[in-house]
C-alpha cells in the first residue's frame, strides 16, 4: 500500500516488476521536444528516479542526490528524473540547483511513463515516488515504490543494484 500524507492512494497503470522488459515511453524535455526512452544509449544502465514535483523538498533532495551520483557513474549509467512538473519549472529548478549530470523530463502531457510503469496517482495525476533500475539489455533489475510519497527512496539499495550491474 502506498500513502500520501498518511492517506492511502490508488496507483494507475501497469505495475513495474523485476525481470520484465522495460517499455518505451515518451515524455517532454525542458525545450518542449519529445524524450523517448528508446533513444537512450543501449550500452548503459538506465536509472529512472520518479518524483511527484521537483518543487517540493523531498523531490529536490532526491534529484540533488541522484545528480551527484550521476557525476560519479556517467560512464556506465544514464540517469533520468521524471516528474509531472511543466518543463519550464524543471528548467528553472535545474538552473537554480546546478542539476546538470542527469536528464530531467516531464510526464505532464501524456502520463505515458506513469501509466506504462504504474506510477500515476489516481485523481492527483502526480507520479508516486520511486526508482527503477534497468540493465543494458533493457531488463528491469530493481524497482522501488516508496510506501509513503513524502519519504525519500532507499538510495543505498538502488546504488547497490546499480553497482552490481556495472
Amino acid at each position: 500500500m502506498i500513502t500520501f500524507g498518511g492517506n492511502p492512494i490508488n496507483i494507475l497503470g501497469n505495475k513495474t516488476e523485476i525481470g520484465k522488459k522495460a517499455v518505451d515511453f515518451t515524455a517532454v524535455k525542458q525545450d518542449l521536444t519529445p524524450f523517448k526512452f528508446s533513444d537512450l544509449p543501449k550500452d548503459k544502465i538506465k536509472v529512472i528516479s520518479v518524483a511527484p514535483s521537483i518543487d517540493t523538498s523531498t523531490c529536490s533532495l532526491q534529484t540533488i542526490f541522484f545528480n551527484q551520483e550521476a557525476s560519479k557513474l556517467k560512464d556506465d549509467v544514464e540517469l533520468i528524473t521524471i516528474t509531472v512538473d511543466l518543463p519550464f519549472a524543471q528548467k528553472r529548478y535545474c538552473a537554480a540547483e546546478g542539476i546538470e549530470n542527469l536528464t530531467v523530463v516531464s510526464d505532464y502531457q501524456l502520463h505515458d511513463f506513469g501509466m506504462k510503469y504504474g506510477f500515476l496517482i489516481d485523481g492527483l495525476k502526480l507520479l508516486t515516488r520511486g526508482v527503477v533500475v534497468i540493465d543494458q539489455n533493457d531488463d528491469i533489475q530493481y524497482v522501488e515504490y516508496v510506501s509513503e510519497v513524502a519519504h525519500e527512496p532507499n538510495y543505498d539499495a538502488a546504488l547497490e543494484k546499480i553497482q552490481s550491474l556495472i
